[in-house]
Formats: C-alpha cells, structure tokens, sequence
C-alpha cells in the first residue's frame, strides 16, 4: 500500500540518521569519561575502547528509543508542515491510521530495546566491571606508567615510579605523597619492591628519604630510611565484588524479589514498555502551529522523554525503599501513560480538540 510503504521510508530515513548522531554523541561522552577513569587509574589504558564499547552497549536501548521517537516526531511534522498530512486526511487516512504502519516500521525496535534491557544490559555492566576490578585488583605498583604520576585505587596516594624493570614487583625513583590521618607524607627512594607478608601487601623501599607534616599545626620531620615498608592493601585475591543489582540477570532478579531486584527489574522492564508508549506518544502528541514554528512541537517532545524517562528512576528509587510495590508501579505509570497516550490519539484522530480538525475527510456519495 502507498500509505504504509511511503510512510514507512520516510520513518526510516529519519530513524537512521538519528541514530548515527546520537551514538556518535554518547560514543563521544563515554570515550571522554573512560579516558578520564584511565588517567586517574580506574582503567587499563589498553582496555580503553572496550570499556567503552561495554558501556556504549548498556545505553542502547535508550538510544533506539530516543531514536525512534525523534523519528516519528521529526517525520510527521515535516508531514504537517508541507501540508501532506492534510492529503492523507482528504484521502480518508486518519491519525488513528498511522498507528499500523508505524508499529510495523518499529516493532525490530521494539524487540532489539527489550532484549537489550533485559538480557545485554547486565552482561555488559558485568563485563565493564570486571575489567575495572582486574585491573584495579593488581597492585599499584603495576598500574603506575613509568615517568607519570598516578592516583592509588583508594584515592590516598599519588605515585610516581620510574619503572624500567622488567619485573612488574619491582621499580626505582619511586615518589609516594599520602594523607592520612591528618598527616602528609612524602617519601621517595631509589628502588622499592612489592612483598607478601601473612595476606598483607606491602611495599618495601630501599634507601629513601621521608618527610611528614602534621597538617594542623605545619610541623614538619624528614627521615633517612635504608629500608622502609608501608601496607598498599589487604590481600592479593580478596574476595570478588558484592553482586549489584544492575551487574545481576534478569532471570535472578525475577527469582530473587527482593526490593532491590524488584527496583532494578522496573527500570530494566521499564525501558521496554516506555518504547512501546513512546511510539503512542509521538503520534498523538506531534503537531505544527504555524505562529511557532516546527521546533516547538520537537522540543515539547524531548521534554515529555526527558519527563518519561524520569518517572522511571523516581520509581526505581521508589521501590527498592518500599514505598510502592512493583506490581502497582508499572500498572500506574505504564498502563497510565499508555491509556493516556491512546486517549490522546483517540481525541486528535476524531478532532474532539478545538482547532485539531484530524477526522478524515468523508467521501460524498454519487
């Protein structure tokens, strides 16, 4: 049919220019953000990309359904604003009419949102986070590149090693500023290694000096040191991180209803179901007036995602302290939203708005 096809290649159109813009914008953000996480030593520099590419891969099913909903939006105004919607309203197509065409033209959408939300979202938090704690896991030493100055995991030390042996325990014109304890120190030696003692880690450092500060009162006392030794952290293998509800799957969440899980569960549920109300949404709510121009009916539409999207954290929030269950949650705010939306198309379709004539036009008999 003309309607559907025509209707479907201008969505389309839109929908994949869209898309390349907004993945290329948070590609941008994130690549900005890890290289921050890498200069203070939260992330392999070589591991970059790849954490990157893992937290690029859990924005996606927010960025198919910004995607899609700034495509039908951009799509029918440019429809009302050249007057071809005004054709297929003459043509006894009325609003209620795009909803089919647009559901076909989505649902792949639809479907990639979900499984994304519900399946690639935990995988690619577990995948991130285990790159992080690898590489957080060993020791500072290890993580310091030679000739630059680096912040320990715990945020206490700053390090600075001119590390030019090929054993990854050992280092020389090895620089250590701590505070701690309402005290500065800092210590410097010609070499250092890393030791083992009784589950402690510790560096030991060979021919230093030491300076320490109280920092209250400026007191200052310098220390020579043949050989000085400071624990760097508790255990070599501890124990692997607390599972968090955004790194668990959903098949454990849905086993495991604790408030916790059933907060992380609405998010995740929520993403899908808001696409699916986000394609209502945009039929019912695009229109062009001609004293403000095309970008109104845009920026009305960004702020009712925006808004969306919103309500979907508040509940999260909202359920994993009790204070509304998740059963009523997603049937106030989805199912809400969703009778709205088509109560909304329902009125513009039949034009019960004043001034929004959308019923289409009835052919007069011969």
């Amino acid at each position: 049919m003309l309607f559907d096809s025509s209707l479907r290649k201008e969505l389309g159109r839109s929908f994949g220019a869209t898309l390349v813009v907004l993945i290329t914008i948070v590609m941008t953000v994130m690549l900005i953000r890890t290289l921050g996480q890498a200069t203070r030593g939260n992330v392999n520099p070589s591991e970059v990309m790849l954490v990157m590419g893992f937290m690029v891969l859990g924005h996606l099913p927010t960025i198919l359904t910004l995607s899609l909903f700034i495509a039908i939006t951009a799509t029918l105004t440019r429809m009302y604003a050249s007057s071809e919607m005004v054709v297929w309203f003459s043509s006894g197509q009325g609003l209620w009419s795009f909803l089919k065409p647009t559901l076909r033209f989505a649902w792949p959408v639809l479907l990639s949102v979900a499984v994304l939300a519900l399946v690639v979202w935990p995988w690619s938090n577990q995948q991130a986070r285990e790159l992080r704690d690898r590489y957080q896991g060993r020791g500072d030493i290890e993580r310091v590149s030679p000739g630059r100055f680096i912040e320990s995991a715990g945020g206490q030390r700053v390090f600075f090693i001119d590390k030019d042996t090929p054993d990854a325990n050992t280092g020389s014109n090895i620089f250590i500023a701590t505070t701690e304890r309402g005290k500065e120190t800092v210590t410097s030696a010609q070499n250092g290694r890393l030791e083992t003692i009784k589950g402690q880690r510790f560096i030991i450092l060979d021919n230093g000096q030491r300076l320490e500060t109280e920092l209250a009162t400026g007191q200052t006392r310098v220390s020579e040191l043949a050989e000085y030794g400071t624990r760097i952290s508790s255990s070599t293998t501890g124990p692997g991180p607390r599972q968090q509800p955004n790194l668990t799957p959903t098949m454990t969440l849905l086993r495991q209803p604790t408030p916790l899980h059933l907060g992380e569960l609405s998010w995740r549920l929520g993403l899908a179901l808001a696409a699916i109300n986000c394609v209502i949404i945009a039929l019912a709510a695009t229109r062009v007036n001609p004293r403000v121009g095309r970008s109104a009916g845009l920026v009305f539409a960004l702020f009712a995602f925006a808004s969306y999207y919103n309500l979907l954290t508040v509940g999260e929030s909202w359920i994993r302290n009790g204070r509304i269950g998740f059963v009523p949650y997603v049937l106030l705010l989805h199912g809400g939203i969703f009778l709205l939306a088509m109560g909304w198309l329902l009125a513009r379709h039949n034009g019960w708005f004043i001034g929004w004539p959308l019923r289409p036009a009835r052919r007069s008999g011969a």
